[in-house]
């Protein structure tokens, strides 16, 4: 009995894995299309890495700053700021893109359809924006 090689047996003979960002304009006639598990799941966490580390350093510029017209020692850590963001940027990217890009992938696969590159693209920016609404405190309402 022989093992599949591949997730999906419908791709194209002359498929090649695009470039990574690959975005295209929709009113285009070429669309970029992804077909493997594994190529869904790298956009996902490149776009995810890539917007997590943004917003961080947005919120390390912000720290920085706030320390401005303070006492010189308060500036003697201040260097460790920036790299304990990016660390944390990076660790929370790497489970949030990867989770999401498997399962997104999987359910594109299961459903026999195409994802474009648009879609690692924007489940990037649900990860980040589900990031920003989780450091609120949510009070009451509910």
């Amino acid at each position: 009995m022989e093992i599949p090689s591949q997730v999906r047996r419908d791709v194209p003979a002359q498929y090649t894995v695009p470039p990574f960002p690959s975005l295209f304009w929709p009113p285009q006639e070429f669309r970029v299309i992804l077909y493997e598990l594994d190529e869904m799941w790298k956009f996902t966490l490149y776009w995810t890495l890539i917007l997590y580390g943004l917003f961080h350093l947005g919120a390390v510029g912000v720290a920085v700053l706030m320390q401005v017209g303070k006492r010189k020692s308060h500036w003697k850590y201040l260097w460790l700021v920036p790299l304990v963001y990016a660390f944390v940027a990076a660790a929370e990217a790497l489970m949030a893109g990867s989770v999401v890009g498997l399962i997104v992938g999987a359910g594109y696969l299961a459903g026999g359809f195409t994802m474009t590159t648009w879609i690692p693209f924007v489940w990037g920016w649900v990860n980040v924006l589900v990031l920003i609404v989780s450091s609120f405190r949510i009070q009451g309402g509910l």
